[in-house]
């Protein structure tokens, strides 16, 4: 009885949005406000049922009821409790009611935030809203119904379980805050499509979302890096990006919203680029709902994405309707959107933070006819090119070091024109720093983008540091503070900007993080017990080789003792390799996996792989990865997070 209350709650939703929407409409005509309030709380009630649907659905994969297709595929009974919840987002139908969860969330949110505010624009956004959960339940209804039953003519038992990738505490945390990011540009757009068709070109609907965005922004940076981390801990090939079709799916989106944070900054203090700012949240809700597309329509081939369906067609429809639209609203309100005022300078921050959109542009196109080319040319020669890392390295690395450069060169410029004294003052000591830098790692014998990347990081540490620096002397100067508590007292009255130059510092240690792979080793090699074979300075001794049988999985566990060049201990890597669903009987459904063991400095990664085993002559083979500053990529990303924080912490009025 429960699952089919699910498929009606599902059903009611669906029927509350065509009447939310129909009803709002007709208030948008009339202008008759009970029409508005019973549009508000139809939404609600899109929202209500769907979460129904969402805590019914969760319930059944907790409870392991195998009458559920769905429940049968991705769980079983041996399945931990924390991957019967993380099985919610793990298939395809139930990540589509997962996102329409999400959204659901969202949106309620929103119109409990605006009862008494913005009453032109929240017509127009409950609609935009409302129609984009109205597409989700029509997948979730009549496409691929999380509820359906088990297609079997025999009492089923016990489910296939998640794939052993995805047992990780790390997956359980990935998949919800990426849609959290792509999810939550829902509401910008939202906001951007009422001003459209109200003609509302004022900073009012860019005043009403920065913070959304910016919410969503570092939401979607968090999922990316989660994802990251996830494939250099769990899928064993030594890396965190391999420019992946779907990483790419989530890359895109990313990089345009990034562009559209920066450049509504300009709208806010100029009311310039307006048309510009339209565009950029109009492509990155499109390439939200096109990386979704990516993922769920097995139309390109990844680890991530799901098996081919019939939803590939219906998401590139609702794609191509998005694009339509918006792009016409926009050209119908071309007029209203031009900007009354110009740029002054080359020389001035307006022209930085333009010159910086459109790297973040290009860089997005790159990534974009990387990914789709394989696709078109299959579609128009039948034959099918790979693109793979190469290209990717090659196109968007020069593109990410001009962004690298970019992140310094903008703090330093000033507002309608920089001065050619204060270009010389601000410039001479990042300038410096970064020569300074370059030389050092040319006389060491450092060569190529490695002395770029390196001597650009520097350059924007110093422009960073020049700011705050700068921030506190004068606030020192004029109060008398400490040095504390002139930092806090600065940052507090201004989060926004010195929040951002956390987050480009962080951006400085990631690219740290990424030029150490220009240092990577490897290699593959057996050991018995007692054996030894030497990486990258390092000695492997194989000490042990041990067998446990565990609740859902039996595993190989070896013990390797890692010693440096002078013979003093390092640390005990223990590698494993494992057979999940061991005893089932039909060995094709058994599946072997191998746990990684990382021995982890801010130097460097000792990565070890267990990949293979002959139990009868205790055998190991295995892989061992010498990556050097790798972690230099994940603090990078917390301070990356704490910048964003900072940023979006109210201020005490």
């Amino acid at each position: 009885m429960t699952p089919i209350a699910g498929g009606v709650a599902l059903n009611l939703a669906f029927g509350f949005s065509i009447l939310t929407v129909f009803t709002l409409f007709l208030h948008t005509r009339n202008g008759d406000q009970r029409l508005f309030l019973t549009g508000q709380r139809l939404a609600l009630g899109i929202s209500f049922f769907v979460f129904l649907a969402t805590f019914i659905l969760a319930f059944q994969l907790i409870q392991s009821n195998f009458d559920i297709d769905y429940v049968a595929r991705y769980t079983s009974l041996e399945t931990p409790f924390i991957y019967k919840i993380s099985a919610l987002w793990a298939g395809q139908s139930g990540s589509l009611l997962f996102w329409l969860f999400i959204l659901s969330v969202y949106t309620t949110i929103v119109i409990l935030q605006n009862q008494r505010k913005h009453n032109s624009l929240m017509p127009w956004v409950i609609i935009t809203l409302v129609i984009v959960q109205m597409f989700f339940l029509i997948l979730t209804n009549y496409v691929t119904n999380p509820f359906k039953p088990t297609d079997a003519d025999f009492i089923v038992t016990n489910g296939n379980g998640l794939n052993p990738l995805l047992q990780n505490v790390t997956m359980a945390i990935h998949p919800p805050t990426l849609y959290l990011g792509f999810v939550g540009f829902s509401v910008p757009f939202g906001f951007a499509i009422s001003a459209l068709i109200n003609g509302d070109t004022s900073p009012l609907w860019i005043q009403s979302i920065r913070r959304w965005a910016l919410v969503a922004w570092l939401f979607l940076s968090m999922g990316i890096i989660l994802g990251g981390w996830w494939a250099y801990r769990e899928l064993g090939w030594g890396g965190y990006w391999a420019w992946d079709p779907v990483e790419n799916a989530s890359f895109m989106p990313w990089l345009t919203a990034t562009a559209f944070i920066h450049s509504i900054i300009i709208q806010e203090k100029k009311d310039m680029l307006r048309l510009w700012n339209m565009s950029l949240i109009i492509m990155t809700f499109t390439l939200c709902i096109f990386g979704t597309f990516l993922t769920r329509s097995g139309v390109m081939s990844s680890v991530h994405s799901f098996t081919a369906s019939s939803l590939g067609p219906i998401f590139l429809t609702f794609v191509f309707l998005i694009i339509v639209v918006s792009f016409g609203m926009m050209y119908f309100r071309r007029n209203e959107l031009k900007s009354p005022r110009k740029m002054e300078s080359f020389t001035s921050r307006e022209s930085g933070f333009l010159f910086n959109n459109m790297v973040f542009v290009v860089l997005c196109f790159s990534v974009f006819w990387g990914t789709l080319f394989p696709v078109i040319s299959e579609a128009v020669r039948g034959t099918k090119i790979t693109v793979g890392p190469p290209f990717f390295n090659q196109m968007n690395i020069p593109i990410g070091l001009i962004l690298l450069a970019l992140t310094g060169i903008g703090p330093l410029l000033a507002w309608r024109k920089t001065g050619r004294k204060n270009l010389i003052r601000n410039f001479t000591f990042p300038i410096l720093t970064g020569l300074s830098t370059a030389t050092i790692l040319l006389f060491i014998g450092f060569r190529g983008y490695v002395v770029i990347s390196f001597s650009l990081g520097a350059f924007v540490t110093a422009t960073i540091g020049t700011e705050f620096a700068r921030g506190i002397h004068a606030r020192r100067k004029k109060f008398d503070e400490s040095i504390i508590k002139a930092l806090i007292r600065m940052v507090s009255k201004n989060r926004s900007r010195y929040g951002g130059y956390v987050v480009h510092l962080g951006i400085v240690f990631m690219f740290v993080g990424f030029t150490g792979h220009a240092f990577d080793d490897e290699k593959e090699f057996s050991l018995t017990v007692g054996e030894t074979d030497h990486v990258a300075g390092y000695t492997f001794e194989l000490i042990q080789l041990s067998e446990a049988e565990r609740a859902n999985h039996y595993a190989w566990i070896s013990d390797l003792r890692v010693t440096n060049q002078e013979g003093t201990f390092v640390t005990n890597l223990h590698p494993e390799k494992r057979i999940y669903f061991h005893n089932n009987p039909d060995p094709n459904r058994r599946q072997p996996h191998s746990e990684l063991d990382i021995y982890t400095t801010m130097n460097q990664d000792i990565y070890s792989i267990f990949s293979g085993v002959d139990s009868e002559n205790g055998v190991a083979f295995i892989k061992i990865m010498v990556n050097p500053l790798v972690r230099w990529v994940w603090v990078g990303g917390f301070i990356l997070v704490f910048g964003t924080i900072v940023a979006l912490w109210p201020r005490k009025d």
